[in-house]
């Protein structure tokens, strides 16, 4: 008769392994879903202030909807979150978006996984939003969610301003 017999692996290996694989299942299912909606940021195009160079008249151009009128940063309310370890970055940039004509109305820490800085803002304000990004030098915008406040914009930061 013949004896069978197989390899015993330790138990703690195999308790690991098992813990291991359920918690990449878990994490797999936890942040599979559709990637944050990003915002390119661009600067509005400007007019060339020179008169162009073709002598004849052409027909008039269709009348274009009016001019937005320009943001006026001290009028709209920012709150700057920090979401790093870096101690004291949202005191700094609330600092510096101050000193450009923002109003800063708040500063702290924010608890949640934000990708990279992000400037959230409801609705009405996407415009402020975009300038607020190009003056802080951020590459990212997108709408407000909840908890954030949707009369003013909120700033996320992640540590690479500083």
């Amino acid at each position: 008769m013949r004896d069978q017999r197989g390899v015993v692996l330790p138990s703690p290996l195999v308790m690991l392994s098992v813990i291991a694989v359920a918690m990449a299942a878990i994490a797999f299912v936890a942040t599979r879903g559709g990637e944050p909606t990003e915002r390119e940021i661009t600067p509005a195009a400007r007019e060339s202030a020179e008169p162009s160079a073709a002598a004849e008249p052409t027909k008039e151009p269709k009348p274009t909807k009016a001019p937005e009128p320009a943001v006026e940063r001290g009028k709209v309310y920012v709150e700057v979150y920090n979401n790093s370890a870096v101690t004291g970055l949202a005191g700094r940039v609330a600092q510096k978006a101050g000193d450009v004509g923002w109003q800063v109305v708040g500063a702290d820490n924010w608890y949640g996984t934000i990708p990279t800085s992000t400037v959230y803002y409801p609705k009405k304000l996407e415009r402020a939003a975009k300038l607020l990004a190009l003056d802080l030098g951020i590459e990212r915008t997108a709408p407000a969610v909840e908890p954030m406040r949707m009369d003013r914009l909120t700033l996320i930061l992640t540590g690479e301003l500083g």
